[in-house]
């Protein structure tokens, strides 16, 4: 399920090159971050999952599995 989260992110960045993302990469280092990349993938998140996130999660979060657990939790 982590493969799909993280190929669905990769798909959103156009900054992101296929396969370069991992469970433990930390996003933020990922790529550019800024607070649209923030908005990007929290419209991400709830189309594809219908789970609310916020930027408290994200800043919470480290790495592309944070993020992946706090959804799964909340599905």
């Amino acid at each position: 399920m982590i493969e799909e989260f993280i190929k669905n992110i990769e798909a959103e960045f156009d900054d992101l090159v296929p396969g370069k993302l991992t469970p433990e990469s930390n996003f933020r280092e990922a790529f550019e971050w800024n607070s649209i990349n923030a908005l990007i993938l929290i419209a991400l998140i709830k189309t594809e999952y219908n789970v609310s996130i916020n930027a408290e999660d994200i800043q919470k979060s480290k790495t592309v599995n944070d993020i992946f657990e706090i959804v799964k939790s909340r599905m």
